[in-house]
């Protein structure tokens, strides 16, 4: 019985873990984000806090627990997609949940953020 206990929470304190995005985040992988620069024009933000080396192409850098301060660098049509990163992932997640309480709508963050980049290949300015 014991075991069966165990194991339950062991399973609910994994589950726990992972990072779910919610409904009005995108995540998106490294391949993926760097077909759309391929082939669009994106609106792509640094988010890390202190300020780390760009990936190519990125459009502002606005730290994640500042973006209040920061709206002159964003779009100002709230429906434009904005596309984050950090170095790692989590610090995208929490300037997304700021912009979307901004009314921002179309929000996604690079899974593993610039770590993953480096590791796909991709380049940095």
């Amino acid at each position: 019985m014991n075991k069966t206990y165990a194991s339950a929470a062991l399973i609910a304190f994994l589950s726990g873990c992972a990072f779910q995005a919610p409904d009005y985040l995108q995540v998106i992988t490294a391949a993926e984000l760097n077909q759309l620069m391929q082939n669009q024009d994106i609106f792509l933000v640094d988010v890390h806090a202190p300020e780390q080396r760009h990936i190519k192409g990125t459009d502002a850098f606005i730290p994640y627990n500042s973006v209040e301060k920061y709206l002159d660098k964003l779009p100002k049509d709230k429906n434009t997609p904005i596309y984050l990163y950090c170095e790692g992932g989590p610090m995208g997640n929490a300037a997304a949940k700021t912009l979307h309480e901004l009314g921002y709508g179309h929000l996604s963050n690079l899974e593993g953020g610039a770590k993953a980049w480096a590791k796909a290949g991709f380049g940095f300015e």
